[in-house]
């Protein structure tokens, strides 16, 4: 296999790991609380634990990378996510539950961000929008196939399973790792930003904790509102404390590279509204259709073969028609199939809702591999670990606020229609919201110039077509 398809699987694996544990978790709550003696809220601290995990730890993914070798430091997180798993299996307190989740996120903190370093340092610049699309693929299954998973194995088995399947999927991709990724490393790496890394810790800690507890009565709504203020002063500091050093542990001067910026804070902006399906679909089918969580797994299932789909067509596509125009008209029309979910109701023919995944995951995977792939068009080696640093943590963190905003939108139409419990009605304001959100990517990328990433995608404009042209005609040379 080539080595550019080759690695990008080797890095999936763990993407899928990760992104699967953590949807699994979700559905397995309430009998995972009933085994340990708690509450099923006080258990989804195990769920906020592991994002404040991975918030405080991927801002040093990149420089961990350049210190110790990526490869070292990818094997390195593969044991320590499969020592939370193990530890998780073998949990009898709440404490200790909450204790290896935040073990597995640090370990799910390194693991895909250096792996994405190892492909892009790996992989020429022609070769990154295939071997992206491959690791798109992950990052759209793990969150379906996540709740019919767990539900399947807490029905049928043990909740304690969803952990231990961890162990041999990770033992195949340390031999893999061993095998075919290069140990690649910077020779000159400036010393660690100690203060940057509290304060961005802390800021993105505190912020993440705010969101995700905020209207879930996991902590006081104060604590809650403290933390997002507190997270939000924090990372301001840092913003300041960033100007003034020469080797930031989060590079924000990457910003100024117009690719980046728009790969970046565009595709965060789309990401934040397509976070919020996960979430809300699952809810929709169940409580508001009467599914049960393994049949609505099944159907939310098809998104992840429109992601398969696209994953063979995106190279051609950027290639034909560029990634100004094809992330620009693709935010669109993914945010109106992620809108037009909130149609659907009980009697809804499940073709229509399998079609609608469908093609809404084809789309959703073309703007992911093409973001995903334009973020580093133009970023050098040098940078690129600060680059996947970065962008793994904006990644995270519009998730996060993906998920707030769709349970507020959720919550604020239960109350307005005045139910007792949540209805298939409650829905499609939630699913409106998020998808004018991730529509509203749109204004960021069409700042893109035509002949943005033109490298990565092999798209030449036509302006440049007609340039090559008169001077193949004229015989001159071009300067």
């Amino acid at each position: 296999m080539q080595r550019s398809k080759l690695l990008p699987l080797i890095v999936a694996c763990a993407l899928f790991m990760e992104n699967t544990d953590s949807t699994v978790i979700a559905t397995s709550l309430p009998v995972i609380a009933k085994s340990l003696g708690e509450d099923p809220i006080a258990l989804k601290l195990a769920l906020t634990s592991y994002l404040v995990s991975l918030a405080v730890f991927i801002p040093i993914s990149g420089w961990m990378a350049d210190r110790f070798g990526a490869r070292t430091i990818f094997r390195s997180a593969l044991c320590v996510f499969m020592l939370g798993s193990l530890l998780c299996a073998v949990s009898n307190s709440l404490g200790a539950f909450v204790g290896a989740r935040f073990i597995q996120g640090m370990g799910g903190a390194m693991m895909v961000p250096v792996g994405r370093l190892v492909i892009l340092r790996s992989v020429s610049k022609s070769e990154i929008v295939g071997a992206l699309a491959y690791l798109t693929i992950p990052a759209l299954v793990g969150p379906v196939v996540g709740p019919p998973l767990g539900g399947f194995i807490t029905t049928y088995f043990d909740w304690r399973w969803i952990f231990l399947i961890n162990i041999p999927i990770g033992l195949v991709g340390l031999v893999l790792a061993s095998l075919f990724f290069e140990d690649v490393r910077e020779e000159d790496v400036p010393p660690l930003d100690i203060r940057g890394f509290l304060l961005s810790s802390f800021g993105f800690a505190s912020l993440m904790l705010g969101l995700n507890t905020g209207g879930r009565h996991l902590v006081p709504e104060a604590v809650s509102y403290a933390c997002v203020l507190g997270g939000a002063a924090a990372l301001a500091a840092y913003w300041f404390h960033a100007q003034r050093v020469p080797y930031p542990v989060l590079n924000l001067s990457l910003f100024r590279i117009p690719t980046f910026r728009t790969g970046v804070i565009g595709g965060s902006v789309f990401r934040t509204g397509i976070g919020a399906i996960p979430f809300l679909l699952p809810l929709m089918l169940q409580l508001g259709f009467g599914l049960d969580a393994l049949q609505s797994g099944l159907i939310t299932f098809v998104s992840a073969a429109g992601a398969l789909i696209m994953k063979t067509l995106a190279k051609s596509i950027l290639t034909r028609f560029g990634f100004r125009r094809v992330l620009t008209v693709n935010a669109v029309i993914g945010a109106a199939f992620l809108a037009a979910s909130g149609l659907f109701t009980p009697t809804t023919p499940h073709a229509i809702i399998l079609s609608v995944l469908l093609v809404g995951g084809c789309f959703r995977s073309l703007q992911f591999t093409g973001i995903n792939a334009l973020s580093y068009a133009d970023v050098s080696n040098r940078e690129m670990s600060s680059a996947t640093s970065l962008s793994g943590v904006a990644q995270q963190l519009s998730l996060s606020i993906g998920v707030t905003i769709g349970a507020f939108a959720l919550e604020s139409a239960h109350v307005l229609h005045g139910g007792t419990t949540l209805a298939a009605g409650d829905f499609w304001p939630a699913f409106l919201i998020v998808g004018l959100i991730s529509a509203s990517s749109v204004f960021w990328m069409m700042q893109l110039a035509p002949d943005a990433g033109a490298e990565v995608s092999g798209h030449v404009p036509v302006s440049a077509r007609k340039v090559t042209a008169e001077a193949i005609a004229e015989q001159k040379p071009l300067d």
